[in-house]
């Protein structure tokens, strides 16, 4: 009998017209699972679990909860298609979250259980990084997964011809949306990595002949500076997101592997966003023109720079348990990001939140920064505010940079006067070897902040570590 759920109904689609062909291989490029095998595997599963409930004599319920805290490993298809098939909502945990917090998403997200969703029932939660202590989580269904998953597709030209590299996390919006969720709705094979070590990726990138690279910018700014790298013939695409890609980066990897990297943008609540299908831009935060399928305007288009409205068939129904229609719902979604229109497309100039407050005049650290990399030898540049002293209100305009040892912070400053207004001058500029990210590769305004405080504040004409 033909499945009512969409995403079910296209893996019987993608079953019947591959079957035995390879689904997910190692980074030797060896066969772990078959299309038939991941149904297999499913099927196994849920005889298990049928066993066990009858055992114990439990008649499940719909719309529980069931979480899944593992790593890139082949049991992802198989474990989302029992979910799928028992009306259970699918809750991606990554690794990396300690117990404390996903044992408090589970606890959330099991209220799923006791709600009546009328008829929009989640299929899947994705945990996103809130503000407060209470997890919050953004619900999808089939339909909307899907979209997600076409108009990427389609927009990125990834068909079932490709192999996709999966050492982006799939517990990740961004994995799940560009690995998983093709491999399910359109058959597109993937490697399972969890070898996150630059060098490794390239080795395994060859040896599997893998075509897509969904990747993020601190693997390719890795990339450039390995020596001795393997030849990459049959990669195709490179992807970037998960945070902005400098141009100088872009520009090095082209130098140096003669591939384009496109950047694309998207966000947990509502999928892809935009993509830079040309590949060729040196604007910094440029992601180019919407994905096919996504409306997006300037909720300010009278501003230089305003958040976005997203709309598609995408965009989750709303955060749980707590909601908020005004930032996600009914088909749309307002990011916390500040673009800008450039060329063809959009460029993201920074964030609501990354605005500094200077005696009642707002500083975008984006336009600072640009500043920055104008200057010869700088070739990263981060600026954020912090407290301007004790008892102060105002902020204090302050810059991290890493640049070339003949580099100094008076150069900096000079150079900055020259073509910023006076409040948009750095008051300090640390000058580093790496600027430090998180295991997503972004960079935290606000850790930085709280690292270069204003007391005990680091020497700014030492070069710092990370």
């Amino acid at each position: 009998m033909k499945s009512e759920d969409p995403l079910l109904a296209a893996w019987e689609k993608t079953l019947a017209r591959k079957g035995h062909m390879p689904a997910i291989l190692n980074t030797a490029g060896q066969v772990l699972r078959t299309f038939r095998g991941i149904e297999e595997h499913a099927r196994a599963v849920e005889t298990t679990i049928a066993r066990a409930l009858e055992a114990k004599r439990h008649s499940p319920k719909p719309h529980n909860v069931s979480a899944i805290q593992i790593g890139n490993h082949q049991d992802w298809p198989s474990s989302f298609l029992v979910c799928l098939r028992k009306r259970n909502v699918f809750l991606p945990i990554d690794e990396s979250v300690p117990k404390d917090q996903s044992d408090a998403a589970f606890s959330v997200a099991a209220k799923s259980g006791i709600t009546d969703w009328g008829d929009k029932p989640p299929t899947l939660f994705k945990l996103t990084s809130g503000t407060t202590a209470t997890p919050r989580l953004v619900r999808f269904r089939s339909e909307q997964l899907l979209a997600d998953c076409n108009q990427i597709c389609e927009t990125m030209e990834i068909s079932d011809v490709d192999l996709n590299f999966g050492v982006i996390p799939i517990s990740h919006s961004y994995g799940f949306s560009n690995l998983l969720l093709p491999l399910i709705a359109r058959g597109v094979p993937m490697v399972v990595s969890c070898d996150r070590t630059p060098r490794a990726i390239l080795a395994d990138l060859a040896r599997t002949n893998a075509t897509v690279f969904p990747g993020m910018p601190l693997f390719y700014q890795a990339f450039c500076e390995i020596n001795d790298t393997p030849a990459l013939p049959n990669l195709r695409l490179c992807i970037s997101a998960g945070a902005p890609l400098s141009a100088a980066v872009a520009k090095k990897f082209f130098e140096k592997f003669k591939k384009p990297i496109h950047s694309f943008y998207g966000a947990s609540e509502c999928g892809g966003i935009c993509y830079d299908r040309e590949g060729k831009s040196d604007i910094e935060g440029f992601v180019g023109q919407p994905i096919r399928g996504v409306e997006v305007e300037l909720v300010d288009a009278t501003a230089t720079s305003s958040r976005i409205r997203v709309r598609s068939a995408a965009v989750g129904d709303g955060y749980f348990p707590k909601p908020d229609e005004g930032k996600l719902g009914t088909g749309t979604f307002i990011p916390d990001d500040l673009l800008a229109r450039e060329a063809s497309g959009f460029k993201i100039v920074g964030r609501i939140s990354d605005l500094i407050n200077v005696a009642g005049k707002k500083v975008n650290p984006a336009e600072v920064e640009t500043q920055l990399l104008h200057f010869a030898g700088v070739r990263q540049a981060v600026v954020f505010g912090r407290s301007a002293g004790a008892g102060l209100r105002n902020e204090e305009v302050v810059a991290c940079v890493v640049a070339a040892p003949a580099v100094s912070e008076n150069d900096l400053l000079r150079f900055c006067r020259t073509g910023l207004s006076t409040w948009q001058v750095p008051k300090q500029i640390f000058i580093m070897d790496a600027i430090p990210t998180n295991e997503r590769g972004k960079i935290s305004r606000q850790d930085l902040a709280r690292r270069f405080s204003t007391t005990g504040k680091s020497s700014p004409l030492r070069r710092l570590g990370s």
